[in-house]
C-alpha cells in the first residue's frame, strides 16, 4: 500500500488531496443563493438580500477554489498523467450529466409541442404567443457560436504547436463573441412579448434559452481564465488540461445552441 509522506518520494501517480473548506463553503452558499431566489419569488423583501449575498459568497469561493487547483497543476505539479486520467472521467461524466439536463427541458418541450393539450387552446404556440423570427437575432447568435467554436480550436491547434500569440488572440475572439452572444441574447428577452409565466411554451423557451445563455457565460468566464493562465505561461503543448476541459463545455454549448435554434426557433415557430 503507497501512503504519501511527506518530505518523501511519491511511490504513485494519484493526488491525494489536502483537507479543503472549499466543498462545504460552496455547497452552503449555492443553498443560500437558491432560498434568495426562492424567497424573491415569493415577493420577500429578504430575499433579494439573501440571493446576492449567497451569489457573491458562491463566486469568491470559486475564485479561491480555481486558484488552488491551478497552483497545483501548475506549480505544484501533482497533476500527473494518472490524475489527469481522473480528471478526463470526471470532464466526461460532467458533460454527460449537462446532456441528461438539457435532456429533461427538451423532453417537456416537445411533450408540448407534439400534443398541445385543450387548455393552450389544441395549438403550439399557444395562441398569442409571438415567437421570433429565427433568420433574426437567433440566426446571427448561431454565426457567432459557430465562430467562437472555430476560434477555440484554433486555440487548441496553437497550443499544440507551441504558437503563443495566435492562442492569446483566438481566446480573445471566442471571450469576445460569447460575450456578444450574451449581449443579444438579452436584448432578445427584452423584445419579447412573453414571459416564464406565460403558459408551457414561455416557461420552456426561457428554461431553454436561460439555462443555456448561464452555460454560455459561464464557459466565457471558463475561456477568460485560460486566456490569463496563457499570459502567464501556464500552458504547454503536453499539459494543458484546464484549457481542454473549457474548450470541450464550449462545443458542447455550441451543440446544445444548434438543438435549440433548430427545434425551438425554426422548428417550434412553424407548427
Amino acid at each position: 500500500m503507497n501512503v504519501y509522506k511527506k518530505d518523501s518520494a511519491v511511490a504513485h501517480t494519484h493526488h491525494l488531496v489536502t483537507v479543503s473548506p472549499y466543498p462545504l463553503m460552496g455547497a452552503l452558499n449555492a443553498l443560500m443563493l437558491a432560498l434568495g431566489l426562492t424567497l424573491w419569488f415569493h415577493l420577500f423583501e429578504i430575499g433579494i438580500y439573501t440571493m446576492i449575498f449567497g451569489f457573491l459568497s458562491l463566486v469568491y469561493t470559486i475564485v479561491l477554489w480555481f486558484r488552488d487547483i491551478i497552483r497545483e497543476g501548475t506549480y505544484e505539479g501533482v497533476h500527473t498523467f494518472g490524475v489527469q486520467e481522473g480528471l478526463l472521467l470526471g470532464m466526461i461524466l460532467f458533460i454527460t450529466s449537462e446532456v441528461m439536463f438539457f435532456f429533461s427541458f427538451f423532453w417537456a418541450y416537445f411533450s408540448a409541442a407534439l400534443a398541445p393539450t385543450l387548455e393552450i387552446g389544441g395549438v403550439f404556440p399557444p395562441i398569442g404567443i409571438q415567437v421570433f423570427n429565427a433568420n433574426e437575432v437567433p440566426l446571427l447568435n448561431t454565426l457567432i457560436l459557430l465562430l467562437s467554436g472555430a476560434s477555440v480550436t484554433w486555440a487548441h491547434n496553437g497550443i499544440i504547436a507551441r504558437l503563443r500569440k495566435p492562442v492569446i488572440i483566438s481566446l480573445i475572439y471566442t471571450v469576445t463573441l460569447g460575450l456578444l452572444f450574451t449581449g443579444l441574447q438579452a436584448l432578445e428577452y427584452l423584445e419579447a412579448n412573453f414571459t416564464l409565466s406565460d403558459g408551457i411554451y414561455g416557461s420552456a423557451f426561457f428554461l431553454l434559452t436561460g439555462f443555456h445563455g448561464l452555460h454560455v457565460l459561464i464557459g466565457t468566464t471558463l475561456l477568460f481564465v485560460c486566456l490569463i493562465r496563457q499570459l502567464k505561461y501556464h500552458f504547454t503543448s503536453e499539459h494543458h488540461f484546464g484549457f481542454n476541459f473549457a474548450a470541450a463545455y464550449w462545443h458542447f454549448v455550441d451543440v446544445v445552441w444548434l438543438f435549440l435554434f433548430v427545434f425551438v426557433y425554426i422548428w417550434g415557430g412553424n407548427l
